[in-house]
């Protein structure tokens, strides 16, 4: 990438998909990411947060709060990059699919 701010934004993407990996390994007791991947619904823990984060973003959205609708995006992308993780995906398996498209 040549724009060094997107170059950035796949680095935190990066960085926090591989403490996602790291969690999901080390399973350390204090973490939420760990507690994701030994929830005793498994998969659908996530893909319940998934929902509740999907709406919230749409509610702060809808209500035009800029600063709330980064806050659930955020909120949201993580969830997903979760469930890439579970799935045995990482975050260039969506940049590919995404880079497909145009």
């Amino acid at each position: 990438m040549s724009d060094p701010d997107e170059a950035l934004d796949a680095d935190t993407i990066d960085a926090l998909f591989e403490t996602i990996e790291q969690r999901k390994r080390d399973l350390p007791e204090d973490s939420y990411t760990a507690s994701l991947f030994t929830h005793e619904k498994g998969e659908n823990a996530v893909l319940e947060k998934l929902g509740e984060e999907t709406t919230e973003l749409i509610l702060a959205a809808k209500d035009d709060d800029n600063e709330e609708l980064a806050a659930e995006s955020a909120d949201f992308l993580y969830h997903l990059l979760v469930l890439l993780s579970m799935k045995g995906m990482e975050p260039e398996d969506l940049r590919e699919e995404l880079e497909s498209r145009f």
